[in-house]
């Protein structure tokens, strides 16, 4: 294969995958400007206060990307796909992400 064959096949194959820590810590770090260990702490620290925020049962927006909130879930009958029997599932907080404008508008 040509050179820029195989460029498009890695390009194709890199829209399918998943971005990981690792990933986006160095996608960050090409964008901002920052190093890599910089990059690293600005995302552990938006990681550690959106939890604490999240947490406390506030909620977090980010104007034109969008906002995360906890839910309530409410307790439910469900049923084990193995045996079929029905199971009790208990209330529970979920985490909510809701994208903004400019971030809809950007995927689509």
């Amino acid at each position: 294969m040509w050179k820029e064959d195989w460029e498009t096949y890695f390009l194709t194959l890199k829209i399918n995958f998943i971005m990981n820590k690792a990933q986006l810590i160095e996608a960050i770090a090409g964008e901002s400007g920052l190093t890599k260990a910089d990059a690293k702490k600005a995302l552990d620290g938006f990681i550690k206060v959106t939890g604490d925020a999240l947490k406390k049962g506030d909620r977090i927006a980010l104007v034109g990307f969008g906002s995360f909130s906890v839910s309530e879930r409410s307790a439910r009958t469900g049923r084990n796909p193995q045996t079929g029997k029905e199971i009790q599932i208990p209330a529970k907080k979920v985490v909510k992400f809701k994208a903004g404008s400019d971030l809809t508008d950007a995927v689509n």
